[in-house]
């Protein structure tokens, strides 16, 4: 590999039709563990309208595209591609805050964590006491978190603190499998397992005081924060388009340096059908997001009769949006990776148009999780992204191998840490231990300026799947 450095966290890889850009430290750089995501950005360079091939601190090994990538293309020439979105499309994070603090939480916090856990269905393949109909999915196709409010989830106030409002378009149901609408039907309103949470946290330091005080962050108090997004609805999506890709636009995809990066020109039917599809799944996660977050507060609610819950972000990554930059429209893939408005940009809703965009960055299980600002920088290096995680460095596989659940438990309780998990197995899997710090991601995406730090919130109680 052809690599230069360009600034001390900015380094450059020689591609085909565009060089790769890493936002990284050295030692990843130089990591052997993540050679083979680097050399996924650099096969990213090689399709069709190719604007930018961007990858984050969070970067690692995924399918086709890295997760911790971003492809931009041009919207007129380029494509659009699964492998740049993910599997679980729209998988997002939700940050909720309260009026509580930390003290006059303590003592319910067990309480809370479990009815948590009895109120939101989890795990692998979990389905919620709310069936629909496929005529209502539909509609949450076409709606998103606005089906979900109009259905008692939530406030009207809600939506204008998510991103689009949680409601992307076009989103034809038409372009959505029967199989998929099969394995969404019961669904809504589930967390799933790997890496998705509900986390009860504490706001541990306050950098930026003006933000925060925009933001309603104070020191001390107490949020909670969302993971999932579309489950199998969105996983199945993603499949059936890959087949159909395979299948007939063989000879468009025959010179791809990997299959996993199967594409369709982005003005071709199928993959326009394909934007549709994916903004259905897009859109039953917001929904999904939004009918847990109710669920949640309502808990509290009951808990705390007079405190405030309300809704600071939801932000989307595992997806992909047309965008204009410099006059230029474009199609934005960002797998693993959220966007960083900054203040002024005309896709901020009002709340946060003088502000700029919050941007969400959870850790692994047991770690810290930051809130963080958009800023016009990332709109000038890295098309308005950012990172969205830690980023595993360890497989589960290898994790399951490596650690032990009751290890994993034990570092949990002494770190204070309340913990209810369906699977002893997804709490060895999704253990600190599999992750980047990141607390080393956030400083690079800070010092960058893709993002600047606001505050930073620390774990009290997990539901996993």
């Amino acid at each position: 590999m052809d690599i230069k450095r360009i600034d001390k966290y900015i380094f450059s890889i020689k591609g085909k039709n565009v060089d790769a850009i890493v936002f990284t430290d050295q030692e990843t750089i130089n990591d052997p563990e993540f050679r083979e995501a680097l050399q996924q950005i650099v096969n990213v360079t090689h399709m069709p309208g190719i604007v930018a091939a961007l990858a984050m601190p969070d970067i690692h090994w995924g399918y086709g595209f890295p997760i911790g990538g971003v492809g931009v293309f041009d919207a007129k020439n380029g494509v659009i591609s699964p492998g740049g979105i993910g599997f679980d499309i729209n998988c997002g994070v939700r940050l909720m805050l309260t009026s509580l603090s930390f003290e006059e939480v303590k003592p319910h916090l067990r309480k809370l964590v479990e009815a948590i856990y009895e109120s939101v269905p989890v795990g692998v393949g979990a389905s919620g006491a709310l069936k629909v109909s496929e005529k209502t999915l539909r509609k949450v196709c076409i709606e998103g978190a606005h089906w979900a409010v109009e259905n008692g989830y939530g406030l009207k106030e809600d939506l204008g603190r998510i991103e689009d409002t949680g409601r992307l378009s076009p989103a034809n149901p038409d372009h959505v499998s029967s199989k998929a609408f099969e394995r969404g039907l019961d669904e809504l309103n589930t967390l799933g397992a790997g890496n998705h949470f509900i986390e009860i946290q504490k706001v541990e330091r306050i950098y930026d005081p003006t933000v925060a005080e925009a933001f309603g962050l104070f020191e001390g108090q107490v949020a909670i924060s969302i993971h999932c997004g579309s489950r199998g609805f969105g996983h199945q999506i993603a499949t059936d388009y890959i087949q159909i890709m395979r299948d007939k636009l063989a000879q468009h995809n025959k010179d791809l340096p990997d299959k996993q990066l199967i594409n369709a020109p982005f003005d071709h039917p199928i993959g326009q059908q394909y934007f549709s599809a994916m903004n259905c799944a897009a859109n039953y996660a917001f929904a999904n997001r939004q009918m847990i977050g109710h669920a949640v507060g309502t808990i509290f609610l009951k808990i705390f009769p007079t405190a405030r819950v309300w809704l600071l972000y939801d932000v989307a990554h595992n997806i992909a949006k047309v965008e204009t930059y410099n006059g230029r429209r474009l199609i934005i893939h960002r797998k693993g990776a959220t966007r960083s408005l900054g203040p002024n940009n005309p896709l901020l809703q009002v709340v946060y148009k003088s502000i700029g965009q919050p941007v969400l960055i959870p850790g692994s299980m047991g770690s810290a999780s930051y809130v963080l600002v958009g800023t016009k920088k990332a709109e000038e290096l890295s098309y308005g992204s950012t990172a969205h995680g830690a980023g595993r460095t360890l497989g589960r596989r290898a994790a399951l191998r490596n650690l032990s659940y009751e290890e994993v438990l034990k570092e949990l309780k002494e770190k204070g840490v309340e913990v209810m998990s369906k699977g002893k197995k997804t709490l060895v899997e999704e253990a600190p231990e599999t992750y980047k710090d990141v607390d080393r991601v956030v400083e690079i995406v800070d010092q960058v300026g893709l993002s600047k730090k606001v505050a930073r919130l620390i774990p009290l109680g997990v539901v996993k799947g």
